[in-house]
């Protein structure tokens, strides 16, 4: 008998599944005609390359970060909110991207030598760049990007923006002559082996075999010369490196960490920040502006950055991001070159707990950058500057204890 109830309970299950699934379809086929096709028109996009993109697309409720009906925002995104990680984690895999950036270098020295002359972008980089996104054009990029970006300008917490992806998309599929089932993209809608957005694909996707074509899924030469477009467009300096592993005195602030605080390198030097390894800063960077930048506190290697670790930035903005690009491209480019600070283990803390100790700083009157549990910059050098006026060590990083304190 308790079978045959548990068996009539899944049934009913499945039931009301099915039957929700079947509302959502039926509403995104409503969104998709009154809403999304008289944008699209509007745009100059016909009804054939609109039914050719979307007519045979439906609401994919697999994809993370949905807000489906009788949901709310912040409960979709405690789901998903991964736990803070040390920022030695992030560079577990760098190996990889530098033996295989080194391998792929002498194929294509043709193709990277024509993109430096033409962007300025050093080939490391760009090779770093195309490696950490798609592992050099081999992982595996599974979604239609027309179904994912659907779906999430019909059900995501940013609807407004993947509404102009969606849009954006239409127009390389009409002015382009894009098949749009050959858009495949990840589950966030970044399209092909550089990872672009539809509106940065119409921005920065250029030619780069000379077939007249940016073809992102296919060309590796494609894929190269719209990395450095990218950068370039973005406000990358010629001849300026990335920036530099440091050493951090103990009576220099490591609360000066910032984009806000720039100083010229030479004036960095006149502090007494060295590079590591007794090296000095190449003499044609003395005059340029750098910024401090400790991505662990005092708990990890630091940096002076130049303003193309920010150009980095304009890529994917996290601070560790940038950091393995850079760190990466110089390993291709220079040889095997590891941090020489250690990165120092710190007390497990959950994202939560750095919120709240953002929410704690911000109460008094810190800038953090905003309660959401990542330690961004602004929150570690709020950190240093409370530890600093409350008469404590600044290690400019949350740790367990800090949490405890700061509650």
């Amino acid at each position: 008998m308790m079978g045959k109830i548990v068996l009539a309970l899944a049934a009913i299950l499945l039931a009301a599944i099915a039957a929700r699934a079947a509302s959502i379809e039926e509403q995104y086929r409503g969104w998709v005609a009154r809403d999304l096709w008289p944008a699209a028109q509007a745009r100059g996009i016909s009804q054939t390359t609109f039914n050719q993109a979307l007519g045979a697309t439906s609401p994919n409720l697999k994809l993370p970060d949905l807000v489906l009906p009788g949901q709310s925002a912040s409960s979709q995104r405690q789901q998903h909110q991964a736990e803070f990680r040390a920022p030695s984690a992030y560079f577990q895999h760098v190996g990889g991207v530098v033996s295989g950036g080194r391998s792929r270098a002498p194929q294509l020295a043709s193709v990277l030598t024509t993109i430096e002359q033409r962007f300025g972008v050093p080939r490391g980089i760009v090779l770093a760049i195309w490696g950490r996104e798609s592992g050099f054009g081999r992982a595996n990029i599974p979604h239609d990007a027309f179904e994912v970006l659907a779906t999430k300008a019909f059900l995501s917490t940013r609807k407004d923006m993947f509404r102009e992806e969606v849009l954006a998309a239409l127009d390389m599929v009409e002015e382009r002559g894009i098949d749009p089932r050959a858009m495949r993209s990840s589950w966030a809608g970044a399209m092909g082996q550089p990872q672009f957005l539809p509106s940065s694909y119409l921005k920065y996707a250029v030619d780069g075999d000379g077939d007249g074509r940016a073809d992102i899924w296919n060309s590796e030469a494609d894929t190269l010369a719209s990395i450095a477009n990218y950068l370039a467009q973005h406000g990358w300096v010629r001849g300026r490196d990335w920036g530099f592993e440091v050493v951090v005195p103990q009576e220099i602030s490591c609360a000066l960490e910032g984009p806000d605080q720039g100083r010229r390198i030479a004036d960095w030097a006149a502090m007494g920040i060295r590079r590591v390894g007794g090296k000095d800063f190449p003499a044609h960077e003395l005059s340029g502006e750098g910024y401090l930048m400790m991505p662990a506190g005092r708990y990890g290697p630091a940096f002076v950055v130049t303003p193309n670790f920010y150009r980095l930035k304009d890529y994917n903005e996290s601070d560790l991001y940038a950091l393995f690009v850079g760190h990466a491209g110089d390993r291709i480019m220079y040889g095997d070159i590891s941090f020489q600070a250690e990165w120092r283990a710190v007390s497990g803390i959950g994202r939560s707990e750095i919120a709240a100790m953002q929410r704690a700083l911000e109460g008094m009157g810190y800038d953090v950058g905003g309660a959401d549990g990542l330690a961004g910059f602004k929150t570690r050098r709020s950190i240093g500057n409370w530890q600093e006026r409350e008469g404590k060590i600044a290690t400019c990083f949350p740790d367990a204890e800090l949490a405890r304190q700061l509650r």
